[in-house]
């Protein structure tokens, strides 16, 4: 039987260079042996979620997520949950794009990043669960996790990424310590702490040493706690991040774990938002699962390290 594909792209993303390649684009998955069409989402609610959702239970083989990091997740949110998910690939044209990245798509091109499929390899990657909803990247809490929501649209399509950065150290005098009980699989923190992180991939807000002991499948997050609010700290933090410092830093509680659950310690604090893949995701108490090796995904698997995989890597069956 011929394999089917489905595009599920976003017509505004990335200055709408998708749409401009559609063609191409498709032509690439023809190459890869997949009869393909395409679905272009709308202002709809969860435009993306359903439409991956629908194509998976009628059977198609692939789903291609293209569009910026919020389509990502939707297309994930729709198929993660199902018995047994189609295959994905994912073409980026957002503004930061740190699935993509860790995952060596390229970020500039649809076309290139289409290409991906023809070197005939996948990754089976964890996917994690925060509540009801899936991401494929980090949760967070705390001020400068909440940045995502102050930087204007605008700002993002112009300045991609130096957006978030000049808003998260204007932010940095503003960060305040909440009164937080984590627990993960080999004990629990309860104390302050200005913000923390759950990371799937070693890339994340466009560090890359965020995490630099990532695995990709091992069903496990990093879990990133800052214990201090104090400027100074907060700055020395940022710096060892660069070179991977950070992880020594008697500031920080950096651990492996399955399941997490984070909960407020006092019912009159401001709020803990959690920040799933860069959108809201609801608010603390809330507990996080790890699920496996969930979904597999198109990678350039050749090009990545291969200590970032415990399993091996998928022949997606692609003739040459």
């Amino acid at each position: 039987m011929t394999k089917r594909a489905r595009i599920i792209y976003n017509p505004t993303s990335g200055r709408e260079a998708i749409r401009r390649d559609l063609v191409e684009i498709l032509d690439v998955y023809e190459q890869a042996g997949y009869e393909t069409s395409a679905f272009a989402t709308t202002a709809a609610p969860n435009s993306a979620q359903n439409e991956a959702t629908r194509a998976a239970l009628a059977g198609f083989d692939l789903i291609v997520a293209a569009g910026g990091d919020g389509t990502i997740n939707e297309v994930v949110n729709g198929i993660a949950g199902l018995a047994t998910p189609p295959l994905l690939a994912i073409i980026p044209a957002g503004t930061t794009n740190d699935y993509a990245r860790a995952l060596h798509i390229p970020r500039e091109s649809p076309l290139e990043a289409a290409k991906v499929i023809l070197k005939g390899q996948g990754a089976k990657m964890d996917i994690g669960q925060a509540g009801d909803t899936y991401f494929v990247n980090i949760a967070a809490g705390g001020s400068l996790s909440e940045l995502t929501y102050s930087v204007p649209s605008r700002l993002k399509s112009m300045y991609g990424y130096l957006a978030y950065l000049v808003k998260g150290a204007e932010m940095l005098p503003q960060v305040r310590p909440m009164d937080v009980q984590i627990d993960y699989d080999d004990g629990t923190f309860d104390g302050q702490a200005s913000m923390f992180f759950l990371a799937l991939t070693n890339s994340v807000g466009g560090f890359e040493q965020l995490v630099p002991d990532a695995k990709l499948d091992d069903g496990k997050f990093t879990l990133l706690v800052v214990k201090t609010a104090k400027l100074n700290e907060l700055i020395g933090l940022v710096t060892e991040v660069l070179t991977g410092k950070h992880i020594e830093d008697d500031n920080l509680l950096y651990v492996k774990s399955s399941k997490i659950t984070i909960k407020p310690k006092r019912d009159n604090q401001r709020k803990i938002m959690i920040n799933v893949d860069g959108e809201y995701g609801g608010d603390a108490p809330m507990t996080f699962i790890d699920h496996q090796a969930r979904i597999t995904m198109v990678a350039d698997v050749a090009s990545m390290n291969k200590n970032q995989f415990v399993l091996p890597p998928v022949d997606l069956g692609i003739k040459k």
